[in-house]
């Protein structure tokens, strides 16, 4: 299909290029702050310092499965009101709730969301300034049409029923506009049909068109659930079937790409812009995470954002054929089989790991099937969340990028599918590499001399050393002092014995806890 200039769809706004996010992947303390935590007080000056001083456009204000200050509109303006005044909050900066999804997370968090927009917006109108600050939702784990038109009808309702109770008028307005979330592999590739459906619903539900959408990709939940190449293909295909839908209804598209550090939750960096941005080309929005805030220099993070914001708008997408679209459905396939068989086995290791991970957010915590846990899909096994999960293999000194791929490598190129898969995802050799300069062979040993599962991730390992054409191994001195530290927390483990701090100077080694 040929391809309409990026610039051929505008719309009254601006869109933000890079959003600050609340995701707990930071192994250092940040610069402004004395601890690794941030409690949810501090949320407030982390979002005014994310916009002032790392010249971020967005912040997400996170209220999934974790506690928030729904005051925080009145704190940012009165507490940094010269910055407001001059930066409005939904013209120039934006915050952008991310609300708890009702059909996973059951109570009443989704009003109280609700009436710290509605209020947050009468607090704008009384100072003076742009009057929705907020006026963007986030809708987590989407996989419906339907869906998105629930949240907006509710929100309506919301608004009416409070002109109806109090006899006022409100000034923001009457509809909120909501990003679809999309969080598994498969959704992420039929998202285009989730698209057209929800603009037909919308129309026909208010009255008028949808004027475009921002159509939120996952990085980290389908790396979790399926391997890291599934996650990474399914993205880009994701891309060109969002150009797809814009090019087919005039409907704008502007997607977001969550990413953290490493390479498994998505590969965005300071260190790491120009292959990020080449890799995922026709993004729109990206997200900066704790971790590419606070696990380097503060400088040489604002100055990654102001590259970010300087290229990101240039790059076209890639729009994959028909054909295309079908040899990444395959491909998905083969390399998300080897990885499931293998997690589903570890299970039980990785959760017990996982209570020795340090939560630097005030999560909320939950029994059930509260939807902040992670399901594989096809199975009943529960995971930790994604940057936990990570960081437990990264202290085991087994990054997860390698689990499965060496298998999934071994069967696309008994298909002869290998330059197809390259053609795809040209950076996968580079990010494998990455990757296994934090392998430690040694633990991987001791760890399948106690369970054959990992005798799988062996084969993966030799496979893929086969496939770069060099072996895993440390090549500077963090390598090797992380394969030190690495090598205390087995140790550590399996003698019973305390280990966080080790946790700790591992992730600040790799500049990511998870």
């Amino acid at each position: 299909m040929a391809n309409k200039d990026i610039n051929t769809f505008e719309i009254d706004r601006k869109i933000p290029v890079v959003m600050a996010t609340q995701h707990p992947d930071n192994a250092g303390v940040p610069y402004w702050h004395k601890t690794e935590f941030i409690s949810t007080t501090d949320e407030v000056e982390e979002c005014y310092r994310s916009f002032c001083d790392m010249g971020c456009d967005e912040y997400m204000w996170d209220w999934e499965g974790k506690f928030v200050d729904e005051a925080v509109i009145d704190r940012l303006f009165h507490q940094y009101y010269d910055f407001f005044d001059r930066n409005h909050l939904g013209r120039d900066k934006f915050l952008t709730f991310r609300i708890p999804n009702i059909w996973e997370e059951p109570g009443f968090r989704l009003a109280r969301a609700f009436m710290a927009i509605i209020t947050g917006n009468e607090a704008a109108a009384d100072l003076g300034f742009s009057p929705s600050p907020v006026f963007e939702v986030i809708l987590p784990m989407t996989d419906s049409a339907d869906k998105l038109i629930y949240i907006q009808e509710q929100y309506y309702k919301s608004v009416r029923l409070i002109c109806q109770v109090f006899s006022t008028k409100l000034s923001g307005p009457i509809e909120i506009n909501v990003i679809p979330l999309i969080e598994e592999t498969g959704s992420l590739i039929n998202s285009r049909k989730i698209l057209i459906e929800y603009i037909d619903k919308f129309e026909r539900r208010f009255g008028h068109r949808v004027e475009y959408i921002r159509p939120f990709i996952a990085r980290s939940d389908p790396a979790l659930n399926s391997g890291m190449v599934p996650a990474v293909i399914s993205a880009k295909g994701a891309i060109s079937e969002y150009y797809k839908f814009q090019n087919e209804t005039g409907v704008s598209v502007y997607p977001i790409i969550g990413a953290g550090s490493l390479q498994f939750r998505g590969g965005l960096s300071p260190e790491t812009i120009e292959n990020f941005i080449a890799e995922y080309a026709g993004a729109r929005t990206v997200t900066v995470q704790s971790a590419f805030r606070y696990d380097f220099p503060r400088e040489a993070s604002a100055s990654a954002i102001r590259l970010l914001k300087r290229d990101i708008p240039l790059k076209s997408p890639r729009i994959f054929s028909d054909e295309g679209m079908k040899d990444i459905l395959e491909l998905e396939d083969i390399f998300r089989n080897p990885y499931c068989s293998t997690i589903e086995r570890l299970a039980s290791t990785v959760n017990d790991m996982a209570r020795h991970i340090p939560s630097h957010r005030e999560r909320i915590q939950h029994t059930g099937l509260f939807g902040y846990s992670r399901e594989i899909k096809g199975s009943n096994i529960r995971l930790p969340r994604a940057i936990v999960f990570t960081s437990v293999f990264y202290s085991l000194g087994i990054p997860p990028e390698l689990i499965g791929t060496g298998r999934g490598i071994h069967e696309a190129d008994k298909k002869g599918m290998l330059e197809k898969l390259e053609a795809v995802y040209p950076n996968i050799k580079k990010d494998l590499k990455i990757a296994g300069s934090f392998l430690n062979k040694e633990n991987l040993r001791m760890l399948a001399a106690a369970d054959e599962t990992w005798k799988d991730v062996i084969t993966d390992v030799g496979i893929l050393e086969d496939y770069i054409g060099s072996n895993f191994m440390p090549s500077c001195t963090d390598h090797f002092l992380h394969r030190n530290h690495v090598s205390n927390i087995l140790h550590l483990w399996r003698d019973g014995m305390e280990f966080r701090r080790e946790i700790l100077s591992a992730g600040a080694i790799r500049k990511s806890l998870g």
